[in-house]
């Protein structure tokens, strides 16, 4: 897959570019209603012997047209979303710095300069997926501004009992650790990749030697507590339980939450690996223990729990 970064205006020819068969959106998480547009424009390029793209845009608009957003997590890092575009077959990804500049373009503009100059022959969207000022653009009045240059269509709601499957239900189920309904909505679990760090070496005296990860300040992470896992190294797939928060039982003032996992029957040095750490079921909250024996004793009921739940799944 060829990924092409662009900002307004963008400098490429549209005659120097393959005709393409485009699927538009922010698509954080990539969950089945997203999938569903992809696909769309992934197949009907198939059909129309064209190459496939997918259109997106960096940074989340909130962080440039709301000034009470700094910072915003999301559900799929660059890198992840890349590598699961890869696998829907995508040719082609242009990724659109959002910016003030961009956000002002009228409709017509953003549909000259972005779909039209990138020689878009087909677009596909979901429903309710707007565009320039204000989102003043609508998939339901293309017709005013394709030019008949393009075709498209729209992709209607994709529903999960009753309710549309969305990246907001997302948040929410990862905000309440609901790994289950994520997942559902994800069409895959939810998952956060990172590489092992050194850490304190608690869980190696606590006979649960645990591999800490660097996760990317920009990735959302669940809920605090303690998860049932699935963890992919490289080539191979472990159970495992991980922590996500304070370790409260050893830090009184520790701000920053930490990712650790231990690896069912692993035995090997981590260090500078990359884990990918599949979140499988929220097990329980964080804990503040009277001692380390009353907290190996958890994890050791834990750790029986999480291996029957994972050896069923």
């Amino acid at each position: 897959m060829k990924t092409i970064e662009l900002s307004y205006p963008h400098t490429l020819h549209r005659e120097d570019l393959p005709e393409t068969v485009s699927a538009i959106g922010f698509f954080d998480g990539i969950h089945k209603g997203h999938q569903k547009v992809i696909q769309e424009a992934v197949d009907k390029a198939k059909q129309d012997n064209m190459e496939s793209a997918v259109i997106t845009f960096f940074p989340h608009p909130s962080v440039v047209l709301r000034k009470d957003v700094q910072h915003v997590k999301y559900i799929t890092i660059s890198s992840e979303k890349k590598a699961i575009l890869e696998s829907l077959q995508v040719d082609r990804l242009y990724i659109i710095q959002f910016n003030q500049e961009l956000s002002k373009l009228h409709p017509q503009e953003f549909i000259d300069h972005f779909i039209i100059g990138l020689n878009i022959k087909h677009l596909v969207a979901g429903f309710d997926y707007s565009f320039g000022y204000k989102g003043q653009g609508k998939m339901a009045d293309m017709q005013d501004y394709a030019r008949d240059l393009f075709t498209w269509e729209t992709i209607g709601k994709i529903t999960l009992d009753e309710e549309k499957v969305s990246s907001t239900r997302i948040r929410a189920a990862l905000a309440s650790g609901n790994m289950e309904q994520a997942e559902q909505l994800l069409g895959r679990p939810f998952a956060t990749s990172g590489l092992v760090v050194k850490g304190a070496r608690r869980g190696r005296e606590l006979g649960y030697p645990t591999a800490n990860l660097s996760i990317s300040n920009d990735a959302l992470l669940p809920k605090q507590g303690v998860y049932a896992t699935r963890v992919r190294h490289k080539d191979k797939i472990y159970g495992g339980m991980a922590n996500i928060g304070t370790n409260p039982t050893f830090t009184e003032d520790m701000e920053d939450l930490s990712v650790e996992v231990y690896l069912f029957d692993f035995d090997g040095n981590l260090y500078g690996e990359e884990l990918t750490i599949e979140w499988l079921s929220y097990t329980r909250e964080e804990i503040k223990f009277d001692s380390k024996e009353a907290l190996i004793e958890r994890m050791q009921h834990d750790e029986k729990e999480i291996r029957a739940y994972v050896a069923n799944r």
